[in-house]
């Protein structure tokens, strides 16, 4: 996948990267997402909520360049033409957790498949990272589906240097006639703003309310 190099002496985003970096300034912004249409539509299709909100999220990382744009293996700065999603699965067992990751596709039926592959050949392999070889140009997924969270905050430190998003759920919850679902985006303020945060959990909004255009697979 192509990663794109950024001149930091003509970026017009250089003096807030500048600041922010040295000040390793990162954030985190919590909200809640209505689901109530997009879970009415898996019930019918048999299909579970964290595929789809897997496949959600990475398809809004995807149309941020800001969410795409981080230090690579080499040191050098730039942006991921394309992001794959890395996410954990639980092992109910040992109560822990793994680490795998699936070749995004912005088709639903073919990440689908993606998924259920890996999900099913690591559901029982123990272990922190099991699915070897993860891309550089794959960012982070976790989820805490035993409780509604209202803040949540993942702190990488990293010499500070560690830019692209790290998205978490928690347990969805009804609210009146509406079934809500906690999210949070943790981000570095080097790369991203208030405004970039916005669109995303925006952006979720909108994939959530028009899941018929998109939730669509072959058997």
């Amino acid at each position: 996948m192509k990663f794109n190099l950024i001149d930091r002496n003509n970026w017009e985003r250089k003096t807030y990267f500048d600041h922010y970096l040295n000040q390793k300034c990162t954030f985190s912004l919590t909200a809640n997402i209505d689901i109530t249409t997009l879970l009415e539509q898996l019930r019918s299709m048999e299909v579970k909520l964290f595929p789809a909100f897997i496949y959600m999220v990475s398809k809004a990382v995807n149309a941020q360049k800001e969410l795409r744009t981080c230090f690579n293996n080499e040191g050098t700065l730039g942006f991921w033409e394309e992001m794959n999603p890395s996410y954990t699965i639980f092992q109910d067992d040992s109560k822990t957790f793994s680490s795998i990751w699936t070749e995004y596709s912005e088709d639903f039926s073919v990440f689908y498949k993606y998924y259920k592959d890996d999900s099913e050949q690591y559901s029982n392999v123990l272990g922190l990272f099991t699915k070897e070889n993860e891309p550089q140009n794959a960012f982070p997924i976790s989820t805490v589906p035993w409780v509604s969270f209202t803040g949540f905050n993942l702190n990488i430190n990293n010499n500070g240097d560690f830019l692209l998003p790290i998205i978490t759920n928690g347990k969805y919850f009804k609210q009146d006639d509406k079934i809500l679902l906690p999210i949070s985006l943790q981000v570095h303020h080097a790369v991203c703003d208030g405004y970039h945060a916005s669109m995303f959990i925006n952006e979720l909004q909108q994939l959530a309310n028009k899941c018929h255009e998109w939730l669509t697979f072959k058997r």
